[in-house]
């Protein structure tokens, strides 16, 4: 659009990472983008997003902004929602660092910069920021019930600037033991919820998981423990939950977990996001995602692809880090896709 600057992706960047946006409370964020959108020529759209029970209690939204009175052919989507804790930004000559930079802050400048040149071109381009990705996909959910008839969605997560051909899927499960509490010189007396979880989280870890040939392993963490008083008290409660990696359905997995805690806890399937293969573009390096996006909820919004810069290696660590090339690579890559998909 004339008269609009170029965008520095870079301190675009750096402006994002400044907002503090940690799952549930991405409405600072969410306002800024749409501010600085429709200060830049796009129409802006803000979707509120359900507060989560357990999460914050301020507002939070979805940000969608296109072509004014258009439909996009391509829509560039990514996550406005961060891991905790907060990081404040630094950089050095070759490295930008905060919590968000690369997952997805730094995806999000990037698409943006993208969006504006393929604009100034006259392509017909849409942008989707969303909340939630880190924990429920909430705001993809919502988002997938006001879709805007794109023929392509290229969704951004940190993949080292290669095509992902497939996302494995996520299985989270919560097992609860049940027992009786009592002195633990009297174990005849008492029923340790937690020598049961104990037994059954063994029987899973034996199990032999699912693999997919050309994706790789299933996979399983057993991310949390609780339960007890103290240890001279037999405890009467416990609770594990547990995240499998899916390269398939998720039914083999939820049965074998049936079958190993059968007699010893009690079994919720709190989540559970399907496995995806994804569309290949030539000429492009591709690689196989590990982790889980928002890809099998934005269904609605095209035809998708999984591309952006930074290494989920770094995502979600204190060192949390990604080059300044590797953005303004991305910029030119997405240019380019959206090019040979749109041609």
């Amino acid at each position: 659009m004339s008269g609009v600057p170029v965008l520095d992706p870079l301190s675009f960047t750096r402006q994002l990472v400044e907002i503090d946006s940690t799952t549930y409370h991405e409405g600072a964020v969410g306002e800024f983008l749409a501010e600085f959108l429709s200060a830049r020529g796009w129409a802006v759209e803000k979707t509120p997003v359900p507060q989560a029970s357990e999460g914050g209690t301020g507002e939070r939204w979805n940000i969608y902004a296109g072509p004014n009175g258009q439909t996009p052919d391509l829509v560039f989507s990514t996550h406005m929602d961060t891991v905790p804790p907060y990081i404040p930004f630094r950089e050095d000559e070759e490295f930008l660092y905060g919590r968000g930079v690369c997952d997805a802050k730094g995806i999000i400048a990037s698409q943006v910069a993208a969006a504006e040149e393929l604009r100034a071109a006259g392509f017909r381009i849409g942008l989707l920021f969303v909340s939630g990705e880190e924990r429920d996909s909430a705001g993809a959910k919502v988002a997938n019930a006001n879709p805007k008839a794109s023929r392509f969605l290229i969704n951004g997560e940190p993949t080292d600037n290669r095509l992902a051909l497939a996302s494995k899927g996520a299985l989270r499960i919560i097992l609860r033991a049940a027992g009786v509490m009592a002195h633990s010189a009297y174990p005849e007396l008492g029923d340790s919820a937690i020598h049961k979880l104990v037994e059954a989280l063994a029987k899973i870890l034996a199990l032999e998981l699912p693999v997919t040939e050309d994706i790789g392993p299933s996979t399983l963490n057993i991310g949390q423990i609780r339960g007890g008083y103290a240890p001279n008290v037999i405890s009467d409660h416990a609770e594990a939950q547990i995240l499998a990696r899916l390269v398939g359905p998720s039914e083999p997995i939820r049965d074998a977990i049936l079958e190993a805690a059968r007699g010893l806890v009690e079994v919720d399937f709190a989540l559970d996001i399907p496995f995806v293969r994804l569309r290949a573009v030539p000429g492009l390096p591709t690689m196989i995602a590990k982790f889980t996006t928002d890809v099998p909820w934005l269904s609605n919004w095209g035809e998708p692809l999984l591309l952006g810069p930074g290494s989920i290696h770094v995502a979600h660590t204190p060192a949390e880090r990604i080059a300044k090339k590797e953005i303004l690579d991305a910029v030119e890559l997405y240019v380019q896709v959206a090019k040979q998909l749109l041609s």
